[in-house]
């Protein structure tokens, strides 16, 4: 099973490097983003954004400040995910949760503080033209607000899926897939004349794909994988009885919905990036489909 390793060693190296608290009173608060920030897992989102950066010709370097942020927004999204009031998990990444280590209040803290400050990181570190970064942060805002990654969570946690008020599809698109796009996109929109490029259009249904494909591929796991493989605890969907792919069409038909997912990403990442210049971007999302086998 091939992932670019080389690129998340990239990641990895720069986020160790990242420092929060210029107060000592707050030192406190930087350990607990840390210790979330830090505990690994294949950073999925930064490396998709260094690996577009890789197919439209970037160097990987550039793009740090960014792949960063990514991850920072992410990171934050587990911390509140793990809650108590929400999925009430004690195990992600292989470790204690970030409120069974330092508590229920210092944990909300320190997921609004990683928010925070992957806006501050981008606007501060990354490098472009001003209006251009200004279109990324946008787009970062946009993903990760209430027409992307929040609103797709609230739409879960309401139940509104069960209810018949939202699409099961259209849940995943905005609750996981939205900042997996992001990770694409904003890449892309550092770039000139990004709005009106054929590229970008490509580049997004990719994108969107991709996103849709993790979901799926997320829920199968949740089924057929084990707490130390995942990082996390087996079933939590069925024990919070959250609708998901399997629930609702059995685990070969999600197995069936998930290779279609992948044919169709496959499809548009080389409508995006022919001749195979996007060699990174490809192993990612075959490398998110095979472990659904």
């Amino acid at each position: 099973m091939s992932y670019p390793e080389h690129l998340r060693d990239e990641i990895e190296a720069y986020l160790a490097t990242l420092r929060f608290s210029w107060e000592p009173a707050t030192d406190g608060l930087e350990e607990a983003m840390r210790y979330s920030l830090l505990a690994g897992g294949k950073r999925i989102r930064p490396v998709l954004a260094l690996a577009t950066a890789k197919a439209i010709g970037r160097e990987t370097a550039e793009l740090l400040p960014l792949a960063a942020a990514l991850e920072l927004i992410h990171t934050y999204s587990l911390i509140h995910d793990d809650l108590p009031a929400m999925d009430d998990d004690e195990l992600r990444r292989g470790r204690p949760t970030c409120h069974v280590r330092y508590g229920e209040d210092v944990a909300i803290l320190a997921g609004d503080a990683l928010y925070a400050e992957a806006f501050r990181l981008v606007i501060a570190e990354q490098r472009g033209d001003a209006r251009r970064i200004l279109r990324a942060v946008g787009e970062l805002a946009a993903a990760s607000g209430v027409n992307g990654m929040v609103g797709g969570q609230y739409i879960d946690v309401k139940d509104l899926v069960h209810r018949q008020r939202a699409d099961l599809r259209r849940l995943h698109e905005l609750k996981t897939g939205r900042l997996i796009g992001a990770s694409v996109e904003c890449v892309l929109l550092l770039e000139d004349d990004a709005d009106s490029s054929t590229r970008l259009h490509e580049f997004r249904a990719f994108a969107s794909e991709l996103g849709v494909l993790f979901q799926i591929v997320d829920d199968i796991l949740d089924v057929t994988g084990t707490d130390v493989a995942l990082g996390k605890p087996q079933g939590s969907d069925e024990r919070h009885g959250k609708l998901t792919y399997v629930s609702r069409y059995g685990l070969e038909q999600a197995r069936e919905l998930a290779r279609q997912s992948h044919d169709n990403a496959r499809a548009a990442l080389d409508r995006a990036a022919p001749d195979g210049v996007a060699a990174e971007l490809a192993q990612i999302t075959d490398f998110v489909f095979i472990r659904s086998s």
